[in-house]
């Protein structure tokens, strides 16, 4: 296990990160049925990416399916957590909630009124009561009231402050003054329109009575004014919070450069995007575009989100919304510069999607400006996943999106899928050619060796055995076992087990005293060379009926059960269709049916087959056929014929390429993946003429007849030997 270097003699850390998730076999063998039934690598690893893998570690790699159903669920999620409705209710909500507070202090400045009418009728009525004399008779009848000083001659009226103003004028003046105004105010606040929007653009020219009240509206107009603003531009907070007369006057004047950029850009001319970022870069937030093309990006995003808003609305919350949104800022040339910015950007047709929210929970504006901006966001990400699968091509999926929106163990999902041919690659089972992938030879083995195995496993299962026990023989390749020496064996001697044989015949001691009896020599196989011709059938009814994929596993797991156990030995794949050609082992991977031409023409095959065991004298010379019809093409003049039902002639000539096989003492060996009449019909006349062999099997069960049938003949040539 090799340790990861930061520098020379310096180590890392550990952190498990330093061994590979992943291991190239596995990739391999997940891609193993994919690149049998497809025959290109490409498509196989980007199915394999669809689906995703299972780890060593024994966790699970997730797949571009995976996280596209998270996508789903949390677009769902939304979806059903949400009442967009409620966006207006709750402006409804802060309206009336702005106007009862209003309402009350109206309500104590009038009363404040009719508190001081009532207090000065007291102080007349009381000093009414005073000059009348006959109020101040005592019960003696006699005694004279007390009278006021010289101070007290009027009555004494409050002034603002609650004190005596002396001026006889009747009520307090300043109640009286606060008292209109109130009845004015309410006077207004009850007439004010029923709808939000009616509602809000009347205050806006009202002179609150309640401090606080007026705040909220303040702040109510401030997130309309942003939520305007959010329609056009990403990150918004510093154009908007707290705008003074200033600020306005700059954001319009950068809405009036916007404006005159896109105009140079739409007339070809240069439009000084530099200039005018350098000089607005703080109104886009803390990461400003970097091209006019982002900003226009970023625009057009926005706006799609504004429009999904409006369309995720019934009609009427629309109008209603749009007339709440509409000239905020109460500046009639900043209205005007944002109108023509609209009517500009009109070539960047956002089109907004409608989401069927159907949750009960309420959002403000505020929230669900940002809840469609993540929509949006989910929406591009999907598309970003759902080209991946078909194009194959990761880096165009924004992974730090997928982090925000999905969090981090999908990210790291991507990387690792991402790392995967990288990790073929070091193992030596993939390279690059050009802009594609493709196998080399120690990769096409793998996967024959996989195919092998596969079958093997179900030879195992099924109890039928696995590989054939070879002849013990006098002659041939030494073997690691041992057998008695018998007279004409080759001497190659055992020492361990001969010395061995000794020690138990008289026990231990020295020297050791060896006989004949003794002698144990290396077993050896009797070598016999078989050339063999695998003929599979390439027509579209092969991939029709679930067969091809098995046949051209067969073919691989021939070849490797043959390079590797039987180095001697000999393999030719042909394929046939239309026409027949011969396949190469490391074009074996990426065989493919043939869908665009019809035919079965076994009589070209077995023409080639003829020619390629024509180079083997010596040795048993065979052909195996794997097929799921019978002859339906044949040669005239270098091309195919083709004819359903199968001519006389095409059945003439190919009977006839059978005879000459069979005159070459070339075996033929037919295994039958369909039952039909005229299939068996032909195959009865084919081994009457040759002698060879007929297996009626189904496709997941040829690996096993074929390999069986190969290695257990074998036995039996040995045998005879």
């Amino acid at each position: 296990m090799a340790m990861r270097f930061t520098s020379l003699n310096k180590y890392s850390e550990w952190d498990g990160s330093q061994l590979e998730s992943l291991d190239a076999n596995e990739i391999m063998s997940a891609l193993s049925d994919d690149l049998m039934e497809f025959g290109d690598l490409q498509q196989a690893m980007r199915y394999l990416m669809q689906r995703g893998i299972e780890s060593t570690d024994g966790s699970y790699i997730k797949g571009l399916r995976d996280l596209l159903r998270q996508l789903k669920d949390q677009r769902n999620q939304r979806l059903e957590q949400f009442d967009m409705s409620s966006v207006l209710d709750d402006i409804r909500k802060r309206l009336n909630e702005i106007l009862e507070m209003e309402r009350e202090t109206i309500d104590e400045w009038i009363s404040q009124e009719e508190a001081g009418q009532q207090s000065q009728k007291f102080m007349d009525d009381l000093l009414k009561d005073l000059n009348d004399p006959n109020d101040a008779i005592t019960e003696a009848g006699t005694s004279e009231p007390d009278l006021p000083d010289s101070s007290a001659d009027k009555p004494q009226h409050q002034d603002n402050t609650g004190n005596n103003n002396g001026d006889g004028a009747g009520p307090n003046f300043s109640d009286k003054v606060l008292g209109d105004i109130g009845k004015n105010n309410k006077q207004f606040i009850d007439n004010l329109p029923d709808n939000p929007a009616g509602q809000v653009q009347a205050l806006q020219k009202y002179e609150f009575l309640n401090t606080d009240a007026q705040k909220k509206f303040l702040q109510l107009i401030d997130d309309l004014r942003k939520s305007m603003t959010q329609s056009f531009f990403k990150d918004v907070q510093n154009m908007v919070n707290n705008m003074s007369d200033g600020d306005l006057e700059r954001m319009k004047q950068m809405v009036k450069d916007l404006n005159e950029m896109l105009v140079k850009k739409i007339g070809g001319e240069d439009p000084g995007f530099e200039d005018f970022i350098s000089k607005y870069a703080d109104m886009f937030g803390d990461n400003p575009p970097k091209s006019l093309d982002e900003l226009l990006a970023q625009m057009q995003q926005q706006m799609a989100a504004t429009q999904s808003l409006f369309n995720s609305m019934s009609p009427e919350q629309q109008q209603q919304l749009q007339e709440l949104m509409g000239n905020r800022f109460g500046d009639p040339d900043l209205e005007s510069e944002l109108a023509k910015l609209s009517k500009e950007l009109a070539f960047l047709n956002p089109r907004g999607k409608r989401y069927n929210f159907s949750g009960d929970e309420e959002i403000d504006l505020q929230a669900a400006m940002e809840l469609m901006g993540e929509m949006q966001e989910l929406d591009a990400l999907e598309q970003q996943l759902q080209k991946a699968q078909y194009d194959g091509k990761m880096d165009s999926i924004d992974a730090d999106k997928l982090q925000e929106l999905l969090g981090e163990d999908a990210k790291e999902n991507l990387e690792e899928m991402k790392k995967m041919m990288e990790i073929l690659e070091k193992a030596g089972y993939v390279r690059k050619d050009g802009d594609k992938w493709e196998l080399t030879p120690r990769g096409t083995r793998t996967l024959g060796q996989k195919a092998l195995g596969e079958i093997y496993q179900r030879l195992k299962k099924q109890n039928l055995g696995n590989h054939a026990v070879p002849e013990e023989g006098r002659f041939g390749e030494r073997l690691e076992d041992s057998k008695p020496f018998e007279y004409g064996d080759p001497f190659h001697l055992h020492m361990p087990r001969t010395i061995r044989n000794a020690l138990d015949r008289d026990g231990p001691g020295s020297p050791v005293s060896l006989q004949t009896s003794d002698f144990e020599i290396y077993r050896s196989e009797l070598i016999t060379e078989t050339a063999t011709v695998l003929m599979v059938d390439l027509s579209w009814s092969m991939a029709l009926r679930g067969s091809f994929q098995s046949a051209k596993k067969v073919a691989m797991a021939l070849h490797n059960l043959i390079s590797s156990t039987y180095p001697r030995d000999s393999l030719y794949v042909l394929g046939f269709s239309a026409f027949a050609k011969e396949i190469k082992a490391h074009d074996l991977p990426y065989l493919q049916y043939d869908d665009y031409l019809l035919g079965t023409n076994m009589q070209h095959a077995l023409i080639l087959a003829e020619k390629l065991l024509g180079k083997h004298q010596q040795g048993t010379r065979q052909v195996i056929m794997i097929t799921d019809g019978e002859p339906t093409a044949h040669l005239e003049n270098g091309r195919p014929v083709f004819a359903y039902p199968p001519t006389p002639a095409t059945i003439s000539k190919t009977l006839r390429a059978i005879r000459r096989c069979t005159t070459k003492g070339i075996t033929i060996n037919t295994f039958m993946l369909d039952q039909s009449y005229h299939l068996k019909a032909f195959v009865d006349q084919m081994t009457k003429i040759n002698g060879g062999r007929v297996f009626y099997t189904e496709p997941h069960n040829l690996g096993e007849y074929i390999l069986v049938d190969y290695v257990q003949n074998k036995k039996k040539r040995l045998a005879r030997r």
